[in-house]
């Protein structure tokens, strides 16, 4: 397992560490074995959940591959499949990542020089085969033809440091790939048959529809409900959020449909086409949920279930994840101290009262009906709770593009700031305003 190489030698130093330790309490008490046990399972859980979410496809090949047809459209005729094929420097403006550690050391140092011709869909070909491409499972024979494709966790929800050059460096776990343009990418495909099928539409308007999310949304209600665009016309998608600072968060995704594992779930067998085992009886509901009613979706088997096995070793992982502390001289501290004051639950702003810290959000049923935050109910009601989720706020630095809120309404922290500061009545001075902008800044 490719991770593994990676991953477990780190992994495994540290563990010693924790052995000796253990060790040590065994002599002192009978529950020592057990507590090294504990230790033991902790770590093989985030590594074989790090493999997981960085190249496990559950077998998702067959439908981007074979049904697709992906990989031709990446391969391009000269290299055995259709078209122009697509180059580094395409995949890299379409959000597509590198990930610089699974690269030989010679090819690093003539990327880092310009010496990669990064026009040729060949080179993409060879870095799928290196298992470089972030999120992108190449299949590749031996002959260096591009056979298949697949996508893991990582396509998303990663990014990487561009420490080598843009786009291409070291891999940041859970980071919101604000970059990807997943619609545009699926569009590029020699076939949308499938969502031909599933929608009912033209396959021009699957197109057109795929293209208008934009770079880092997606649409997972799409192949649910059906509905591509907004009452006023705007795309239906949404950002693609983070996979970091999740321990302790109760309800996932903007508006809480359920746990991480339970859309690790979801995600794996509905989105990324997986071939594992999903139930949601809640999907059963022709009036909500039209498209997945009609083809069964509250209750997907597969055998064998290349998911379900992987559920418990990926949630640890993703749990494991912090949110990134922000970079140093990034804000202003003594405004973010004053804002914290503003922000705390007995503060001004009374932010605290639902982003309750350090969690950042409610422990508990941490959602709240459209008229309670004063905004519209359009993927509210794509929800089975029909409520948008209290998002924890730690990391916020690192998904500023594309803006906030689950669609990216306000383009600025400040904008957010504003819209409280209206919607409830606080009367903050623009000085207060500011001071909660860096304290958000700062977290």
């Amino acid at each position: 397992m490719r991770a593994l190489r990676h991953s477990r030698p780190i992994l495994t130093l540290a563990a010693c560490g924790f052995a000796a330790a253990a060790v040590t309490a065994d002599e002192r008490r009978p529950d020592g074995r057990f507590e090294l046990a504990v230790w033991e399972n902790t770590f093989e859980m985030i590594a074989d959940g790090q493999e997981t979410f960085r190249y496990d496809n559950f077998g998702n090949e067959d439908f981007w591959g074979d049904r697709l047809r992906l990989h031709e459209a990446i391969a391009g005729e000269a290299n055995g499949g259709v078209g122009p094929g697509i180059a580094p420097a395409t995949a890299l403006e379409l959000g597509l990542k590198v990930d610089s550690a699974a690269l030989p050391p010679s090819l690093v140092q003539r990327l880092r020089r310009g010496r990669v011709d990064l026009e040729d869909p060949a080179v993409t070909v060879q870095l799928l085969a290196l298992d470089a491409v972030v999120g992108v499972k190449g299949f590749v024979d031996d002959g260096g033809r591009l056979r298949s494709v697949g996508i893991t966790c990582a396509l998303c929800h990663s990014t990487v440091d561009d420490s080598v050059a843009e786009g291409i460096g070291r891999r940041l776990d859970g980071w919101a790939n604000r970059d990807l343009d997943v619609g545009a990418i699926i569009a590029a495909a020699p076939s949308v048959a499938p969502f031909v099928q599933l929608l009912g539409v033209p396959e021009d308007t699957v197109r057109d529809v795929l293209r208008s999310w934009g770079p880092g949304k997606f649409d997972a209600a799409l192949i649910l409900d059906g509905q591509p665009f907004r009452p006023d016309g705007g795309s239906a998608a949404v950002l693609i959020p983070p996979a970091f600072g999740l321990a302790g968060v109760n309800l996932h995704t903007s508006t809480g449909w359920g746990s991480v594992t339970y859309w690790n779930a979801l995600v794996a067998v509905l989105e990324m086409q997986g071939k594992g085992t999903l139930y949601d009886p809640r999907l059963d509901d022709a009036g909500k949920f039209p498209v997945a009613a009609a083809n069964g979706f509250g209750n997907v088997r597969h055998d064998p279930d290349l998911v379900t096995p992987k559920l418990a070793a990926l949630h640890f992982y993703q749990l494991a994840l912090p949110a990134p502390a922000p970079p140093r001289g990034s804000f202003d501290r003594r405004a973010a101290e004053r804002g914290e004051a503003l922000f705390a639950s007995d503060g001004k702003a009374r932010c605290a009262t639902c982003h309750v810290p350090p969690l950042f959000t409610e422990p508990g049923w941490n959602l709240h009906t459209p008229d309670e935050i004063g905004i519209d109910d359009f993927q509210a009601s794509r929800s089975p709770d029909e409520r948008y989720r209290t998002a924890p706020l730690k990391g916020l630095w690192t998904h500023t593009k594309g803006g906030f809120y689950h669609d990216g309404r306000f383009e600025t922290l400040m904008d957010v700031v504003e819209h409280y500061d209206s919607f409830q009545h606080l009367g903050l001075s623009d000085r207060e305003k500011r001071d909660l902008v860096e304290y958000l800044k700062s977290l």
